[in-house]
């Protein structure tokens, strides 16, 4: 497969690798972008693992909270200047705080509630058809997650990050802990709490790199280990350092103990995360179509 400049200028975007690294991994995995960037990510380590956390799609977060109930929700919309567009914000806004208040069970009973916005209604639902006439661009309500019982402490990274944090102790202390998540993103409280299929694809990573380096079996199993390790330190909350440590070196669990704070769970909503946007190469598409035109000719 012809592998080209498009191709390579997308590995690089979701990667920051070099150009050279980008095209040699594309030719090795013969186009297939997903096995190019982790063939990336053996050679030149988790650097190449940046597509995880790369946004694609368009919207915001918004979050309701009073007293111990809460809601967040994530709202896409197809691009940025939409989702700065202060009707979009009012219906995520309402939205949010209708699924706090009536306790909706799924996407399409938040949207059979009662919501009246600019001259559109009865419903959400109403509303968001409203809205996507009058702006001329598709929105949806992508998902949701209601709190109660909890004391809360909610984090907003302008409308792309939302974090909402369930905890017993110092209310200081959690709302750091909420904006420390959205800094670092942990996957989990702890390193026992870590996904095992994210164990599974790091331990994958680590042994095709210890391969690599032809290292005796015993040694390579044990480098294999302690990249495992390394990994479920640095993606479980408790063990990452915290980002206002005065000290550089105290550790999350380390500054909740001295503020005799615990966290219960957590929960961390990142605009279009998991969402592939198509994206249009203009000079691609024009290319193709004088090359169909030439075979038709």
């Amino acid at each position: 497969m012809a592998i080209t400049a498009s191709m390579v200028a997308e590995l690089r975007a979701k990667t920051d690798a070099p150009m050279m690294e980008c095209k040699k991994a594309l030719t090795e995995a013969d186009g297939d972008m997903a096995k190019a960037e982790e063939l990336l990510r053996v050679k030149l380590g988790t650097k190449a693992g940046k597509a995880a956390s790369r946004i694609a799609a368009e919207g915001v977060i918004t979050a309701f909270v009073n007293g111990n109930t809460g809601a967040m929700i994530e709202v896409n919309s197809e691009t940025d200047f939409v989702s700065k567009n202060d009707s979009f914000i009012a219906m995520s806004n309402a939205a949010a705080k209708l699924i706090a208040e009536k306790n909706p069970a799924d996407v399409a009973a938040l949207s059979a509630l009662a919501y009246e916005q600019d001259g559109f209604g009865p419903t959400l639902e109403d509303v968001r058809k409203g809205l996507i006439g009058k702006i001329g661009e598709n929105m949806s309500f992508r998902r949701f997650k209601r709190f109660d019982g909890s004391n809360l402490a909610v984090y907003l990274h302008g409308t792309r990050i939302g974090v909402v944090v369930e905890f017993d102790g110092d209310a200081v202390a959690a709302k750091d802990v909420a904006m420390h998540i959205a800094a670092m993103k942990p996957v989990a409280l702890s390193s026992a709490d870590v996904p095992a299929d994210l164990i599974e694809k790091e331990r994958s990573v680590a042994a095709a790199k210890a391969e690599e380096s032809g290292k005796p079996a015993d040694i390579a199993a044990k480098m294999v280990d302690g990249a495992v390790q390394k990994y479920l330190k640095e993606v479980s909350l408790y063990n990452q350092v915290f980002v206002k440590a005065a000290d550089g070196k105290q550790t999350v669990e380390q500054m909740l103990k001295a503020a005799n704070t615990t966290i219960k769970a957590f929960t961390m909503y990142v605009v279009g995360e998991g969402i592939e946007k198509k994206a249009d190469d203009f000079a691609a598409e024009v290319a193709a179509q004088v090359a169909a035109a030439k075979a038709g000719a």
